[in-house]
């Protein structure tokens, strides 16, 4: 499916939006991104990169781009080096950056012109207070930005229950209001967890906010070898996926969440505390209880082979 754009677009201004951009060695890719971004016709926007690279080439390209534009439209600052979740984490919790929205952004993905706009617009008319988290189905395309395939259509709702087990959208399609960035820095940017939008789906699914799946696939979501994390398409990503779960890494990436969730537990649901309570209790208990409690809670991932696996994580007590 390829992403068509207008040739001659409204630009549309309307709410302000923090793009946070974290990149480490991107040179070779960053130029399409950047043009990406500053083809969008949502231009209310200001972006922050956060470079935890060693790259010289990198800051060169973002001097050159951040010459187009008005003073303080880019801006540029060096990263904790803590890897790619603690970069994500830095900019959401820099106090210094401040707008009605926030976009993460990876170094090596092309936007569609509408990714801010349609953000916008299907979370604009949602109370503010409320938070709200928008996320988009990818193009995956190759290093050469050949198209490979769509990423899966997620048709099961959102909520604790399945965020409990996975993430629903991908860290680089997310959007999300100054309600839901409220709830990271109350977790703070020193936090362990396992991925940045993994954490931005807990925390929203599990104080009860509003999250909108766009079947329209935002950004054109860039595979290659040096790619930190990859997509789920394909049979060797599965294998790998399957090898992550035999050797204890998914239990390992659950206890990482539990535990970040458990002093934010106070700002949840009621009936979301419950669940997460009995969530964590089962992962103790004995093969006939654990996997009857489990049936009980029905606790789902979005696809058939994601269940099945879930199930065999429960089966061998991998959860």
């Amino acid at each position: 499916m390829q992403l068509v754009e207008q040739e001659s677009v409204p630009v549309h201004v309307g709410p302000s939006v923090a793009i946070l951009l974290c990149i480490c060695n991107g040179k070779d890719f960053l130029v399409e991104q950047l043009e990406s971004i500053a083809q969008q016709t949502h231009q209310n926007w200001r972006l922050f990169i956060s470079d935890d690279g060693d790259c010289q080439e990198s800051p060169q390209i973002i001097a050159t781009f951040s010459a187009r534009f008005e003073r303080n439209k880019v801006n540029l600052v060096i990263g904790p080096k803590k890897g790619f979740a603690k970069n994500f984490l830095s900019l959401v919790c820099d106090k210094l950056i401040s707008a009605e929205y926030f976009a993460f952004c990876d170094q090596d993905d092309i936007w569609s012109s509408k990714k801010l706009e349609r953000a916008i617009i299907s979370l604009e008319n949602i109370d503010h207070d409320l938070p709200s988290l928008y996320c988009s189905r990818t193009t995956i395309v190759n290093k050469k930005n050949e198209e490979i395939g769509l990423s899966p259509l997620f048709l099961k709702p959102p909520c604790f229950s399945n965020a409990l087990v996975q993430t629903i959208g991908g860290g680089n399609t997310m959007v999300f209001n100054q309600a839901a960035r409220n709830l990271v820095l109350r977790a703070g940017s020193s936090v362990a967890i396992v991925s940045h939008d993994w954490w931005m789906y807990l925390l929203v699914s599990g104080c009860g906010g509003y999250i909108y799946v766009d079947d329209f696939p935002s950004i054109r979501y860039r595979q290659h070898e040096n790619n930190l994390r990859g997509s789920n398409l394909g049979v060797i990503a599965k294998i790998v996926r399957i090898k992550q779960l035999l050797r204890g890494d998914y239990k390992n990436f659950i206890s990482t969440n539990l535990k970040a969730l458990e002093p934010l537990s106070g700002l949840f649901l009621d009936k979301n505390l419950i669940f997460l309570n009995e969530f964590s209790a089962i992962r103790e208990y004995s093969f006939f209880k654990r996997v009857k409690k489990f049936y009980q809670l029905k606790i789902y991932r979005q696809t058939i082979l994601g269940n099945i696996g879930l199930w065999l994580a429960v089966l061998f007590n991998k959860i």
